[in-house]
């Protein structure tokens, strides 16, 4: 662990937060900003809902396999290091992405792009936890937590604006520039930190069953939305196979990916499945909102971004305040109590469809980024809180790969099993129909989140206690 200890209220304090902000907040707004352009890109490349799905799951399938990797690598290479080169390669891919031609050629380079954001994800948390002050971490992760919320938040405006005034490309030409000034900085103002433990030989094995059971669940959930029951039974063994395999190798392994000691935790493990319900449910929400609002409602891109303007406002405003108060009174309330509050603002986005106007949508999305800036920050502080800080990069680690895992395999499964498949997504009848089925899963897994906190989470946890 480094011996640097930075400040909020010092300038180097200030750009690292900074440069880790503004990294992680690109490579979350890539995950949201995609899905405002999809009918866009669908229609430019001929693609169908699928290939759709597979230009938003390409990138969270590479991010949710190889996260764990990242953070491990963060710990024994260097964080600073690491982050740097996963900016670098995602820099590149999105430049790449903006001159695919083909369905294809833009999955696969999502796919490149997921590999870079998986390396700098953990190592943004990792640094905070390990670089500033006991008093200054929660505050810190607070404000990562609120402007990586607002990156998210804030991708569909920005996606429909460019959409709009530039074509689709620049969703992903955006990040150049960006990019480039989070590499500047890091190199300017971050302190590298490692892991002093993270020793012997690197678990190869375990990263390798991790990506199989991923990429064969997602494959067993996809097929089955398309009627394939043969490939969604083959998936679906496969999965379990790679899973169990996991497992067994983390037991028997001197210096495992993700050690399994992290999970005697009741807060780690409460608060990662509750994780991956509810960041299960936002992917979901977020990907057939968007669509609705432009197929069915007739909203422009950039009107279908606004719409979610109320979540950016309430992460900006609220989620530094919801970290100091569960850092005062454990995460327990507020990530039991903000799942709810976002299940109930599902149920009041049931109603778009066709001739709705801003007053049918705003009620809905005001509850909603209540509830999500309830949570956000809280359930970030009570991941970090309950691991050593020497273990930051890999408890990270474990917590974003379930977080995009959840957002995975509830794209690949709730928009399928919703009946939205093929050219579905065209047909306003077949639009609607599918996306109310689509919003009561949803509320149903937000609903579940918050009781997995009510009864998991019964202990309180300071971030750098």
């Amino acid at each position: 662990m480094t011996a640097v200890l930075l400040s909020r209220s010092e300038r180097q304090g200030r750009l690292t937060l900074l440069a880790l902000t503004l990294g992680s907040g690109v490579a979350i707004l890539d995950g949201s900003i995609v899905n405002i352009a999809l009918r866009t890109i669908g229609g430019e490349l001929n693609a169908s809902l699928a290939e759709l799905s597979w230009v938003v799951n390409g990138y969270l399938l590479s991010l949710a396999s190889l996260v764990l990797v990242g953070g491990a690598l963060g710990d024994r290479l260097g964080r600073r290091r690491v982050y740097l080169v996963g900016m670098t390669v995602f820099m590149l891919a999105s430049a790449a992405c903006a001159l695919a031609q083909s369905p294809t050629q833009l999955i696969v380079l999502r796919v490149l792009q997921g590999v870079g954001a998986a390396l700098l994800t953990p190592g943004a948390l990792a640094i905070i936890q390990s670089s500033f002050g006991v008093e200054d971490r929660a505050p810190a992760i607070g404000t990562w937590a609120g402007l990586s919320g607002v990156a998210a938040a804030v991708g569909p405006f920005v996606g429909g604006w460019l959409v709009d005034h530039g074509g689709w490309r620049w969703i992903f030409g955006i990040n150049i520039p960006l990019c480039l000034i989070v590499i500047a900085v890091t190199l300017y103002a971050v302190p590298e930190s490692r892991n002093p433990d993270a020793v012997g030989r690197f678990d190869w094995t375990g990263a390798g069953l991790t990506v199989v059971a991923l990429a064969a669940s997602t494959y067993a959930l996809t097929a089955a939305g398309d009627g394939d029951s043969r490939g969604a039974w083959l998936g679906g063994v496969a999965a379990l196979v790679a899973g169990v395999g996991w497992v067994v190798s983390a037991r028997h392994t001197t210096h495992p990916l993700v050690p399994l000691s992290l999970f005697s935790s009741r807060v780690f493990s409460a608060a990662n499945a509750m994780t991956a319900l509810v960041y299960g449910a936002l992917g979901a929400v977020f990907f057939v909102v968007v669509l609705q609002l432009q197929v069915s409602a007739g909203w422009s891109a950039l009107a279908s971004g606004l719409s979610a303007l109320p979540v950016t406002i309430a992460l900006m405003l609220l989620s530094s305040r919801a970290a100091s108060v569960a850092d005062r009174i454990g995460p327990r309330l507020p990530m039991t109590i903000g799942p709810l509050v976002c299940a109930v603002g599902v149920v009041l986005l049931l109603g778009v469809g066709p001739g709705t106007q801003w007053w049918g949508v705003l009620p809905g999305m005001v509850v909603f980024a209540l509830g999500l800036a309830a949570l956000v920050s809280p359930l970030t502080a009570a991941v970090l809180g309950a691991a050593p800080d020497q273990q930051a990069g890999v408890a990270s680690g474990v917590n974003n790969a379930v977080a995009r895992a959840g957002s995975l395999l509830a794209v690949a499964a709730v928009p399928a099993l919703a009946g939205l498949s093929g050219e579905a997504y065209q047909d306003p009848t077949a639009m609607t129909s599918g996306y109310r089925i689509a919003m009561v899963a949803c509320a149903v897994l937000l609903a579940l989140g918050g009781l997995v906190s009510w009864f998991g989470l019964r202990e309180k946890v300071r971030v750098g206690a």
